[in-house]
């Protein structure tokens, strides 16, 4: 016959402690202050869906969602809106690229119920296969592209630098920034350096938003 261990507590006696711990589970938190006494959870109770109303492309849109419905997935999957497109869906390759209310944005990283009364332009508002945005057609003239995917990401993205340029916006390369933004391949690069493009058409998208500019590149 074995002694007892030291500890005084037999493996019989610590296989029913530890069988009896899986059976009760772990202690619950106490619940946060104002949750419903019968949400299990302790967490406050949370909106299933809302509506939303914003103005997209010059429409104005009513859009009942998920309150975790992405603006991406909203434009895309409630509104038929494929141009804008899914690429990383971490906020780190442009592909999905909006302009709301003039600033871009990547529309994978915000919520569509975030955007209440803004008005959001796609790279279906801003021009038409029969009359394209001077961008878009700058992009065709330059060759700014070769699969495609990227593409609108990189104009809207590109049509808002023209307005960051234009509001004297610095950015991280700009020597002086008190002073005007000068139009150069490194602003461009810098300025555009959160669209990526796969099959690498960066030089030729630099010389697109420089026709458009207006000024050497």
């Amino acid at each position: 016959m074995q002694d007892p261990p030291a500890s005084g507590i037999s493996r019989r006696d610590l296989l029913v402690v530890a069988g009896a711990s899986l059976v009760t589970g772990p202690a619950r938190s106490a619940p946060y202050a104002g949750a419903d006494p019968n949400n299990a959870t302790g967490v406050p109770d949370m909106p299933a869906a809302a509506t939303v109303s914003f103005d997209i492309n010059g429409a104005s849109r009513t859009l009942e969602l998920d309150t975790r419905t992405t603006l991406l997935d909203a434009l895309r999957e409630h509104l038929n809106l494929t141009g804008t497109k899914k690429g990383c869906d971490h906020g780190q390759c442009g592909a999905c690229t909006v302009l709301v209310n003039g600033q871009r944005i990547n529309s994978c990283l915000t919520l569509a119920v975030m955007h209440q009364g803004d008005h959001i332009t796609t790279i279906e508002g801003l021009g038409t296969p029969e009359q394209l945005h001077p961008m878009q057609a700058a992009f065709v003239a330059h060759d700014g592209y070769q699969c495609g995917y990227c593409t609108p990401g990189q104009i809207c993205s590109a049509v808002a630098v023209i307005g960051e340029i234009k509001a004297g916006i610095p950015s991280h390369v700009s020597a002086d920034l008190n002073a005007a933004p000068r139009l150069t391949k490194a602003e461009l690069r810098e300025r555009m350096s959160g669209n990526i493009c796969r099959c690498g058409a960066y030089s030729n998208i630099v010389e697109a938003i420089a026709e458009i500019a207006g000024r050497p590149a």
